[in-house]
């Protein structure tokens, strides 16, 4: 990537921009296994962002824990084989309403996610299996022209801010 994320992203120096974050990864225990993914560190984008915490699965009508999901051709099935395909859709509409509503001007989403997967997602085989995908919330706040990174694009961006001492 030849651009600083900064630049990539036309992050606003001299402003707070409002930024949507998945909630698991500050720590919040909303994930299918009814834990967090906490990423150390990331919390430190506060300095620089008015995060905005969201769980698209929760948002979308899921409770924690629930079974795991993945995304299968135009679908999202449990590994129950139940069809959550709406849950998922739901929680990505109300992502995107929180983000036009608020301004937002970027997302920090959770990797391998069915719904915030930014780059990579679960094959749909429940096998651990990686494939390149966009999640279901992703894809949608892509459509709408917001800026989608993942958690250690986020760190990235956290360290070019510190050291350009904004």
């Amino acid at each position: 990537m030849s651009l600083k994320l900064i630049e990539r992203l036309a992050i606003n120096k001299n402003r707070r921009d409002k930024v949507l974050i998945s909630a698991c990864l500050l720590g919040e225990s909303c994930r299918y296994d009814g834990k967090s993914k906490k990423v150390e560190g990331i919390e430190k984008l506060l300095n620089y962002f008015d995060l905005i915490p969201i769980c698209p699965e929760v948002m979308g009508g899921l409770k924690t824990p629930r079974d795991p999901s993945e995304i299968k051709g135009l679908m999202v099935i449990t590994k129950k084989g139940k069809n959550v395909t709406e849950e998922y859709n739901n929680g990505a509409y109300l992502a995107s309403t929180i983000a036009h509503i608020k301004h937002v001007k970027l997302a920090v989403l959770k990797e391998n996610s069915p719904s915030c997967g930014v780059y990579k997602i679960h094959d749909g085989s429940f096998t651990n299996k990686l494939i390149s995908g966009e999640g279901i919330t992703t894809k949608r706040l892509k459509k709408e022209n917001i800026p989608v990174i993942n958690e250690e694009e986020a760190l990235e961006l956290l360290k070019e801010l510190q050291d350009e001492n904004i």
